[in-house]
């Protein structure tokens, strides 16, 4: 099976996750069922119908995250040498050259990505494009949504 590219925030973000689940969420769902079942009828009784749904659906998050974890390759960019190339991991300041603004990516694995929060996975185009390229590279990306045209501004290591 092969390893899952995973940064040391991210890892540490998923082990949050599944503490949470495990520790705190699990515990609320196991009293739920059991103040459902103290009301009798099990079978109208839709709070416990949902507690249980909701504790089947936790449980496979649970072995989800469990599983990312366990096939997951930890990349820490800080412990990578320098070269000035966009790696995994890096956080990137891009010029786009059609719409005249900056903006910034981290490259990071599927697990962890976010492109909201400026997180784009290394499987994405933008992502795949950019992989290798360094500080003054002209990129042309092509994505679903057409056509972008960046200008690499800065590789950083954080």
């Amino acid at each position: 099976m092969s390893r899952v590219p995973i940064t040391k925030e991210g890892e540490m973000l998923l082990k949050e996750r599944l503490t949470n689940l495990k520790f705190v969420e699990r515990p609320k769902i196991s009293e739920a069922i059991a103040e459902a079942r103290a009301h009798g009828d099990l079978k109208e009784n839709a709070e416990y119908h949902a507690a249980k749904e909701q504790q089947g659906l936790t449980e496979a998050k649970i072995n989800e995250l469990e599983h990312a974890l366990a096939n997951a390759q930890v990349i820490d960019v800080k412990e990578l040498p320098y070269t000035g190339k966009v790696v995994f991991g890096a956080t990137i300041k891009l010029y786009n050259l059609d719409s005249d603004e900056s903006i910034s990516y981290k490259i990071v694995g599927n697990l962890e990505s976010d492109p909201a929060k400026g997180m784009i996975s290394v499987d994405t185009p933008i992502g795949k494009g950019l992989i290798g390229k360094s500080v003054g590279d002209e990129v042309n990306i092509e994505t679903p949504s057409g056509k972008l045209n960046f200008e690499i501004e800065e590789v950083e290591h954080i």
